[in-house]
């Protein structure tokens, strides 16, 4: 094979190269007609620079010149390449957003404007409160990691969690008083009875001083449920409704007023993630004690832990309809939150499902939510 005469990255047109090629051998471009068996007016283009090499004429002057096949191709590409118009910086930081963050879901819900990506990158600066865009947490070009990426929480999670921030940030509540959320809780097992009472939640700890936010799920984040507090003194509950299921939502509601009963949350938010399984287990070793406190809190919410295992020791490993129905009325709760119950104990997650009915229609009109078909105004933080 001939040597590779020129360098294809210099970006110069294939004629160019042709024609030298062409002079080191001695060869005409009728000469060059003849070896290709072509008419010499295409060839004529391509060496006046009219005209680019297809796929089908490199592996033929491959042949010719006993140069690779692919030699003539990458000439024309790399000239296409050097004479293509500059492409808008815009891609690359879209695509930098877009790497960590769903920002088209964000865009549809509001919590951003799709303006330009200069100042789409603000607003997300904005949104997660930071001064420079530097600054933005999984950002690639981030100056320092932030303490969430120290922690290893999702960027899908993070955008969830501050969503929540946001809008607890606008919202006034009473005084919060520890002792009227801790008198709620007997009101509230009252309330397990039937699914439209749950309609009373968001107002209940309103009055307690909680905030009560409710966020529909970011594609993939997986959150259940979320604890913290504005300052030493307001607390925010987050809930996303992951599953609509009534044994789901007071489970995940007693677990989140649990953190806050005790306290959790304030250095550092309580995300709670795929709250179900082994991360619902209150005797589990691989989860921190303050998730395992608030696992059992739940539990024993939804159904008291002695009765329900003492229920299961005597049924297992059959559950009968009719024994849960009576369990349940016996213990005042609606059949749903007792099937979760024994779901969660024995994983057989596909028991009596039909009676683990939905109650996010009931909660989340009388509630402050953002998704399932409303929203909350877009908010600019004023947090500077």
């Amino acid at each position: 094979m001939t040597s590779l005469p020129l360098d294809p990255i210099l970006g110069k047109h294939p004629g160019i190269y042709l024609r030298e090629l062409l002079k080191a051998r001695g060869w005409n471009q009728t000469d060059l007609a003849f070896v290709l068996g072509c008419p010499i007016k295409g060839l004529s283009l391509i060496f006046s620079q009219k005209r680019g090499i297809s796929p089908k004429t490199s592996k033929a002057l491959g042949h010719a010149f006993g140069l690779p096949l692919d030699y003539f191709a990458d000439l024309q590409k790399a000239y296409d390449l050097s004479r293509a118009e500059e492409p808008s910086p815009d891609i690359s930081l879209r695509a930098r957003m877009r790497s960590q963050y769903p920002i088209r879901e964000m865009i549809r819900r509001g919590w951003l404007k799709a303006d330009d990506a200069a100042e789409l990158e603000k607003q997300l600066a904005n949104f997660f409160e930071v001064v420079d865009a530097a600054e933005i947490p999984y950002m690639s070009h981030a100056a320092k990691k932030s303490s969430y990426e120290e922690k290893e929480i999702p960027p899908v999670q993070l955008a969830w969690l501050f969503r929540v921030k946001q809008i607890a940030k606008s919202i006034a509540v009473p005084k919060y008083s520890s002792n009227a959320l801790k008198k709620s809780m007997d009101h509230m097992r009252e309330m397990l009875i039937a699914p439209e009472e749950a309609r009373h939640v968001p107002r209940i700890l309103n009055e307690c001083g909680v905030r009560l936010i409710m966020v529909e799920a970011l594609p993939k984040s997986k959150i259940d449920g979320v604890a913290f507090w504005l300052d030493q003194h307001s607390p925010v509950i987050g809930l996303s409704f992951r599953y609509d299921r009534i044994d789901n939502f007071w489970f995940v509601l007693r677990h989140e007023i649990e953190h806050i009963l005790k306290g959790h949350g304030k250095d550092t938010e309580m995300i709670d993630a795929e709250l179900e399984g082994e991360r619902a287990n209150s005797s589990s070793s691989n989860i921190p004690e303050e998730e395992r406190i608030a696992n059992a809190a739940a539990a024993d919410f939804c159904v008291p832990s002695e009765k329900i295992e003492s229920f299961i020791r005597r049924k297992k490993p059959f559950f009968y309809e009719k024994d849960v129905v009576a369990f349940s009325k016996i213990n005042n709760v609606h059949p749903g939150l007792v099937v979760g119950q024994i779901q969660r104990r024995t994983q057989r997650y596909d028991y009596l499902r039909a009676y683990q009915v939905k109650v996010r229609q009931i909660v989340v009109p009388g509630s402050i939510a953002d998704g399932w078909g409303q929203s909350v105004p877009f908010i600019t933080s004023n947090w500077r």
